[in-house]
């Protein structure tokens, strides 16, 4: 099981940096004859004679009781520079062969015991009210491998939680149970919000129990994605700034109005693949590639649609190789 952290924890996490120790006083006694004597040394140290005799001053200052001397500078000629075409990273990403480098461990033997027909989050397509539920669920202060394995269970047989009939027909009991069975965390107040969840896709975000699109908060919203994305956050209790993070990154794929979309998280984890790690930037990017790219294995409605879970598909790729630990290890598949 993986040990790398959650995209909440990393977000949580802060650098604590100590501030510099002071530096020494020198004495104040007798500054005259200190200024002096400084003066003198540093003609004496500063300074040597050409061969005419002339006061040539010297190119290197001498390090002060105050200053400690710095290393020299290395040279970076003789240095091995390496680079990796950003168009061979998104082909790599985009393809299924990075995969198992995008997921953990567990995962991967999971699809093996159990088949490749079970859900994933790392390679199913999910409604809206699924990729809610997935966002709930890894907002949550877990690892990464935890999240990813309590959204594979509760997806799954016999549980089945992709429509709100089967979040509330489990009850309290049924979602802990289901939970357990991931042997996760925070197993109580998870199943809490699942149930909280499904009531506001009823009372607030859907026509009704069947409207896993949640289509009605999109209308409501007149497509405005800030205005949707407020609503669902003001709904669903324990989804904060990650949560919604994470539902957008997702859901730009379907819903239009959030494209292009990029989290600080996955921002940097593309950035340490080479890729740009701004929305727009790397939408042109891969506007102009993607003839290159031939992506041909997603269900779109037209190209537009297509570019847009292209763009999904590599987000998800890219912060999951971070997340476990494997950036090194996509760079060197394509080097």
């Amino acid at each position: 099981m993986s040990d790398q952290p959650s995209e909440e924890k990393v977000q949580n996490d802060s650098k604590h940096i100590n501030a510099a120790p002071a530096g020494v006083q020198s004495s104040t006694g007798n500054n005259s004859e200190s200024s002096n004597a400084q003066k003198n040394s540093h003609h004496t140290k500063d300074s040597t004679k050409n061969r005419k005799g002339a006061v040539v001053p010297s190119k290197r200052k001498a390090a002060t009781k105050d200053e400690p001397s710095k290393a020299p500078r290395r040279s970076a000629r003789g240095a091995q520079q390496t680079s990796t075409d950003p168009v061979k990273i998104l082909q790599f990403l985009l393809s299924s062969t990075s995969t198992d480098l995008c997921r953990p461990k567990d995962e991967t033997e999971d699809l093996k015991t159990r088949g490749s027909d079970i859900k994933t989050y790392s390679a199913s397509t999910f409604t809206p009210f699924g990729e809610l539920i997935s966002a709930v669920i890894l907002s949550r202060p877990i690892s990464h491998a935890l999240g990813l394995r309590s959204i594979r269970t509760t997806f799954n047989d016999p549980w089945n939680f992709t429509t709100v009939k089967a979040v509330r027909d489990a009850g309290s009991e049924g979602r802990r149970k289901a939970l357990d069975e991931a042997r996760t965390q925070h197993r109580q107040k998870t199943a809490e919000e699942l149930g909280l969840l499904a009531d506001a896709l009823v009372e607030k975000l859907g026509d009704n129990e069947d409207d896993v699109g949640m289509e009605r908060v999109r209308r409501e919203s007149e497509y405005d994605a800030v205005k949707e994305l407020e609503i669902i956050k003001s709904s669903v209790k324990g989804l904060g700034k990650t949560g919604i993070d994470i539902f957008r990154r997702r859901i730009q794929g379907v819903w239009h109005e959030c494209y292009p979309f990029i989290d600080q998280k996955t921002s940097t984890s593309l950035e340490k693949l080479g890729l740009p790690g701004d929305a727009e930037d790397l939408k042109q990017f891969m506007d102009k590639h993607w003839e290159e790219l031939k992506v041909d294995s997603f269900e779109a409605k037209d190209e537009e649609e297509g570019k847009r879970k292209a763009f999904v598909r590599l987000l998800e790729r890219a912060v999951g190789a971070d997340l476990e630990g494997n950036i090194d290890d996509v760079k060197a598949q394509v080097s």
